[in-house]
């Protein structure tokens, strides 16, 4: 049987204030926000447009040592990698509505990318592969 990638799991401080980023500023869909009544939390998913498969689990923090990690799930490196058919479009739209890039366009032999922070500070890749 094939694997693939389900969820990724990102530690959230509030469901709201991620979603208002998440979809809202990078324009992902949300595919679920369920309330689970028995653990008082809710499952919230989003996705990239046009994903299919993947997705994100905004998990909201329940702890201390769960807040502890709120945007430095990586120790700093960079953390997920959005990939892109057209890197200029999203990078604009991007930048116009106020995302943080902390490197600046440059191509690659492998494509185009930049790195931007998530609004807790988390590490992406913007990312257009090259042909």
């Amino acid at each position: 049987m094939p694997q693939s990638l389900g969820l990724v799991s990102v530690v959230v401080r509030d469901y709201d204030e991620a979603l208002a980023f998440y979809v809202g500023t990078l324009g992902f869909a949300l595919r679920e926000d369920t309330y689970q009544p028995a653990q008082d939390k809710r499952w919230v998913v989003v996705a990239p447009p046009g994903t299919r498969e993947s997705g994100i689990l905004l998990a909201r923090a329940t702890s201390e040592q769960q807040l502890a990690r709120v945007g430095n799930q990586t120790g700093g490196r960079i953390f997920l990698f959005l990939y892109t058919d057209d890197f200029w479009r999203d990078f604009n739209a991007y930048k116009a509505k106020g995302v943080v890039f902390v490197r600046e366009p440059k191509t690659e032999d492998y494509g185009t990318v930049a790195v931007f922070q998530d609004l807790y500070g988390n590490l992406w890749d913007l990312v257009q592969v090259a042909p």
